[in-house]
């Protein structure tokens, strides 16, 4: 019988390693799915079982009961299936809606080719930030969507041709990728800025009432 751990190339693991990485991969796959498995007792106890526990194999431990699946899913039906309906029916409204909207875009930048001025780029986003603005400040939606459209308008004929500077298919791709790189990124710092700042914070106050 040859054994399963031989180096079969000169580039695959020794035995040894062999053997410390399946045990890593064992040991980490016990510490994934243990909370599956603990979910799935749980539903099987009695509210008594759970606060005396803890109890980890059925029929061994204790005696497994479907009552919290009937309470669930007969006594508190239309409780817990009316979410879950709701939830199904916009997980596919939104999917099917991104699916189609992304598959265009996609096709528009394998089909065509997009030269947008940077320029007109930054007009845009400037006149949707002073509409934004306008709502805030109490003048009418039309109003501020319209003026902020005409103030567009104007800004692009009159200096938005002088600058020249273009964007291609890649930069519009990339900038469709990193919309996906991005929210990570920013819970990170916000994360980091907390970290820093906030051992700061409690320095300062902390000094604030010893001078008191």
């Amino acid at each position: 019988m040859r054994n399963p751990l031989r180096r079969r190339s000169p580039l695959d693991l020794s035995p040894g390693s062999k053997v410390v990485a399946y045990a890593l991969l064992i040991g980490w796959s016990i510490v994934v799915l243990f909370p599956l498995y603990w979910l799935a007792v749980t539903s099987l106890k009695l509210p008594i079982q759970v606060d005396k526990g803890p109890y980890y194999i059925p029929f061994v431990d204790f005696q497994p009961t479907l009552a919290a699946w009937k309470n669930i899913l007969f006594d508190l039906g239309n409780d817990t299936l009316r979410p879950y309906v709701n939830s199904v029916i916009v997980a596919f409204s939104s999917a099917v809606i991104c699916t189609a909207l992304g598959a265009s875009a996609a096709y528009a930048l394998v089909r065509f080719d997009y030269r947008p001025r940077v320029a007109l780029i930054v007009l845009a986003g400037m006149s949707m930030v002073g509409a934004y603005a306008a709502i805030l400040g109490g003048v009418p939606w039309p109003v501020a969507v319209v003026s902020a459209l005409a103030v567009f308008l104007l800004l692009a004929q009159a200096i938005g041709r002088r600058f020249r500077r273009t964007l291609g298919n890649r930069d519009l791709a990339f900038w469709l990728i990193s919309q996906r790189i991005l929210p990570p990124i920013a819970v990170a710092i916000t994360v980091c800025t907390l970290a820093t700042f906030t051992p700061c914070r409690a320095a300062a106050a902390r000094s604030m009432s010893m001078s008191r």
